[in-house]
């Protein structure tokens, strides 16, 4: 059974939902009461969804980018995956870049992201001297191999 999540919806838009039954993430569309505005090839703005939620403790939401827009339009999720964390009830606010060499117009309804429910897992410290041993150690980026 899903996960029932409280959510208020101070926009006109429908809710997120689910475009398929096996779909991980559910759309964001803008909302801009004032009207439509440009996002210049480089620039970032912040886009209102009219969405609050209050997710339950243990739950986070992660804000990510439509692969359609990044590659159609080569617009993105700055931040992604953005995290909405359990306790934050303000609006979701995609942080949206245009990596393209061309303007895009964002405009009220327009699907932005998608925001992804997950559980998480909460961690505590447990300071030691030294690290237990691995074949790969301390290697780092590409250390283990290009094929």
């Amino acid at each position: 059974m899903p996960q029932a999540i409280e959510i208020v919806n101070k926009g006109h838009h429908p809710l997120p939902s689910y475009a398929t039954l096996m779909s991980a993430g559910m759309d964001l569309r803008a909302y801009l009461p004032e009207g439509p505005f440009t996002l210049n090839p480089g620039e970032r703005k912040l886009v209102p969804t009219g969405l609050h939620i209050a997710l339950p403790q243990g739950f986070e939401a992660q804000v990510r980018p439509r692969s359609g827009l990044a590659y159609k339009k080569g617009v993105s999720v700055l931040n992604a995956p953005g995290t909405i964390d359990a306790d934050y009830r303000g609006d979701i606010g995609v942080i949206l870049i245009n990596h393209s060499d061309a303007p895009f117009e964002v405009t009220d309804g327009e699907r932005v992201a998608q925001l992804v429910i997950a559980r998480y897992e909460t961690a505590s410290w447990k300071e030691v001297e030294a690290l237990s041993e691995t074949d790969r150690g301390q290697g780092g980026f590409g250390s283990t191999g290009v094929k």
